[in-house]
């Protein structure tokens, strides 16, 4: 009894000592969210967020995150982590790395100076060796909106399950970054998530979250990371092959001497007709407003009026006359569509069968 009480005593005494290890990172994680930022931008609909995540990269401001419709904003809005916030702007985007440099705007001129924020080394990150497949990881981002303002970001626990090509797509279209990957065995890219830090346990970057994507190869929906080392191979659009690497990026972007990849385009074919006559495409991206519906189109018997904006097709989203077209490049006549459009303050689903394209009068 006096040996089993002893051992009992022993083992509680024990206990003070293991408590430390029971909350490794939280140093890492209090540190790495003073250099994460909340950005706010359009969006709003279902499955297209308002709302993601940053990482800044300079002291005085310049934040790196993912290349999607959130950017797309003239009220681009960013919250840094003692709750300042700031209005953006875009300085570049880069499809090939599915990446873009923001910067935040300061207009008084001694605040602009006195401006050194926490921010990643991205450049003592690149020259480090990358992270290894069984390497645990931390994620942190802003999905879901779980911040606002002061508030720290979600933080997650994982391992690189795999360092590989990414094989991914949203809705038909393929991802348009396709280089190495790390793989993460957490469920990471949710939505907010895009723009986030995949970071070691000691806080050093390993590479920017990726947006929702579902992987063509298995069906299944990926969790990933863009790596700080990424460089991808690609074909211009004269013929010449360019090697576009995230170092250049980060090295020429904040300097405004950065030129993105003129990468070719696919051959896009004719696709299904539709009758639908969007408003001139007048800008980069354009929204798919109906300007008018041809007499006795499928669009017009589906029930689609001037003036609808056309937000999803087949439950993904659509933000730019370019996305509509390449959607309907990809669908052949007989195939039904589900187009979800904005009609006044409301959200209506139609449901519309694409037809052969009419025969011109000679």
């Amino acid at each position: 009894m006096i040996a089993r009480s002893l051992i009992v005593v022993m083992g509680l005494g024990l206990v003070p000592a293991l408590l430390p290890a029971q909350t490794p990172f939280q140093d890492t994680v209090t540190d790495v969210n003073r250099k994460m930022a909340k950005l706010y931008g359009s969006g709003g609909f279902r499955g297209l967020p308002a709302y993601g995540s940053g990482i800044i990269i300079s002291p005085k401001g310049h934040i790196l995150t993912s290349a999607n419709h959130l950017i797309d904003t003239p009220d681009l809005r960013v919250h840094l982590y003692d709750g300042s916030r700031y209005q953006a702007k875009v300085i570049v985007i880069e499809p090939v790395l599915d990446v873009a440099l923001v910067k935040i705007e300061v207009t008084d001129a001694d605040e602009y100076d006195r401006l050194d924020l926490p921010h990643f080394n991205v450049f003592e990150a690149m020259d480090a060796p990358p992270a290894q497949p069984g390497d645990w990881v931390l994620a942190f981002s802003n999905q879901f909106q779980i911040a606002v303002r002061e508030e720290p970001m979600s933080v997650q626990r994982g391992v690189i399950a795999a360092y590989a090509k990414l094989h991914g797509r949203r809705g038909i279209f393929d991802a348009s970054y396709t280089g190495d990957v790390y793989i993460v065995d957490a469920i990471t890219n949710n939505p907010g998530a895009a723009g986030g830090a995949l970071t070691t346990r000691t806080g050093r970057l390993l590479g920017v979250i990726g947006k929702e994507l579902r992987n063509t190869l298995s069906e299944t929906w990926l969790n990933y990371a863009i790596p700080i080392h990424a460089r991808v191979e690609t074909k211009q659009e004269d013929g010449t092959t360019r090697v576009v690497t995230m170092r250049e990026f980060l090295e020429k972007g904040p300097r405004g001497e950065y030129k993105p990849a003129n990468v070719r385009k696919k051959e896009r074919g004719i696709g299904g007709y539709h009758g639908i006559v969007l408003v001139p495409n007048v800008v980069d991206r354009t929204p798919p407003y109906v300007d008018a519906v041809r007499p006795d189109s499928p669009a017009q018997k589906a029930g689609l009026q001037p003036d609808d904006l056309i937000v999803y097709i087949d439950g993904e989203p659509v933000n730019s006359i370019a996305a509509f077209n390449e959607y309907i490049s990809k669908t052949n006549p007989g195939n039904e569509i589900v187009l979800e459009v904005r009609r006044g303050d409301r959200l209506i689903s139609i449901r519309m069968t694409l037809d052969e394209h009419p025969r011109k009068d000679k």
